[in-house]
């Protein structure tokens, strides 16, 4: 497999939503001099060129074409590249996607530019998905083809390795992550299974304890003309509770928005699902845009990309008690909210007044039937809840936790399955 090649000078970048982006020129060794100066120029100047300066031009053009692209990010995307390797395009593609993004409808304007810059997009992260998800396959398969007798036992304490390593990356802060630690902790998403709390409904089941079914009873006496038979008995159904996810997508939580959404999209295509209107999700930002329907996709980089396309305010600003009497006047009352459990995914940044945000929530909390507010920086040593939001909030509340890595994700989905 090589890796993906400078362009030339004079090769125009591509295009993805945005204006037509022109590739820079990578800048080789310096000319000699002397009679190797006349010497006719390549008639492939891309063998030339360093990977690295490929590189450069490719995030250019992505910023060209409407990325914000800065150049932290830059040296991160060279960072990361180099250390999945400059000749693994694979790699180097999922390296940009995890590095050089920052919302979903970056995605897919990275994915467009590095097939027109590179000229070809990569699709091996299925078989690597594959020989993560199914390690006891891999150590068979290499069983069979190995003649060796340590074979094996060096392939299991490499899948004991990688068990280790996950275990460690579980507890990472995931707005610190790397390129391929982010690639990593994306397919672990897949492990999470959110289960909904049961709720009791008015109709009764039949069951062999509870109270005593009088009209079963007697249907079963008429049947048995009059003659004396079992009692029988019956008690309440359990149905699954609604659960509603508020999640900022404002500019303070513009590095968690990615995991967050990852998460929602569990809790609406998990194996806990029961229904479609079981789970309803909303971003919050300068306004509040309802994304469920987008986080139907069965894939998660496809309903992330349906969320960028849906959401308008991307790490824009945040109205946190406006847009919570928006969801409450539109669709809470109505129903929605009504003895649902609300999870609020916000680090409590707010540019009103903090006592409209705690007469919200004291709103919010009048109608649900259980409130988990989710803070990233609550799991984050020293942290005291001192900002006006969360303050005025933090009283409405029944349960406040942290939400920065996936330890914290899977504590949250234990606390919405016991509310």
């Amino acid at each position: 497999m090589t890796g993906p090649t400078a362009p030339g000078p004079t090769t125009a970048g591509p295009t993805a939503t945005g204006p037509t982006a022109t590739g820079p020129t990578a800048k080789g060794p310096a000319a000699p001099t002397g009679a190797a100066a006349s010497t006719s120029p390549d008639p492939n100047p891309r063998a030339n060129h360093r990977p690295e300066a490929a590189l450069l031009g490719f995030a250019r053009a992505l910023r060209a074409a409407g990325v914000t692209v800065t150049a932290d990010r830059e040296r991160s995307y060279l960072q990361a590249a180099a250390q999945v390797g400059l000749t693994d395009p694979t790699g180097v593609f999922w390296a940009g996607r995890a590095t050089l993004c920052s919302s979903p409808d970056d995605l897919r304007r990275h994915d467009q530019v590095f097939a027109a810059w590179f000229g070809r997009q990569p699709t091996g992260p299925r078989q690597q998905r594959s020989t993560v998800t199914h390690p006891q396959a891999a150590l068979q398969a290499t069983d069979r083809d190995t003649d060796t007798g340590g074979a094996d036992d060096t392939h299991a304490q490499d899948v004991r390795a990688r068990a280790s390593d996950d275990d460690i990356l579980r507890h990472r802060d995931v707005a610190t992550l790397s390129a391929a630690e982010r690639a990593r902790i994306a397919r672990l998403f897949g492990q999470l299974n959110p289960r909904p709390p049961r709720r009791r409904t008015h109709r009764h089941t039949p069951s062999r304890s509870g109270a005593v079914d009088p009209r079963r009873t007697l249907r079963d006496q008429l049947r048995r003309m009059g003659e004396s038979g079992p009692i029988r008995r019956r008690r309440r159904g359990t149905r699954p509770r609604r659960i509603v996810l508020l999640i900022d997508v404002s500019g303070s939580m513009s590095a968690y928005a990615d995991s967050l959404l990852r998460l929602a999209h569990q809790f609406v295509t998990g194996p806990g699902a029961h229904g479609t209107h079981d789970v309803e999700v909303f971003t919050m930002g300068t306004r509040l845009t309802h994304i469920t329907r987008a986080l139907q996709h069965r894939d998660a980089e496809r309903a992330l990309i349906a969320c960028g396309d849906a959401v308008p305010d991307w790490s824009g600003g945040t109205r946190l008690a406006q847009n919570i009497d928006v969801f409450l006047r539109r669709w809470g009352r109505r129903g929605m909210a009504r003895g649902a459990v609300v999870a609020v995914f916000s680090d409590g940044w707010e540019r009103g007044d903090p006592r409209d945000l705690g007469d919200q929530m004291r709103r919010l909390r009048a109608v649900a039937h259980h409130v988990v507010w989710v803070n990233p920086h609550r799991g984050k040593a020293g942290y005291e809840p001192v900002q006006g939001g969360i303050a005025a909030a933090l009283p409405h509340v029944d349960d406040f936790v942290a939400g920065h890595s996936l330890a914290a994700f899977e504590h949250f989905v234990r606390v919405v399955q016991h509310a």
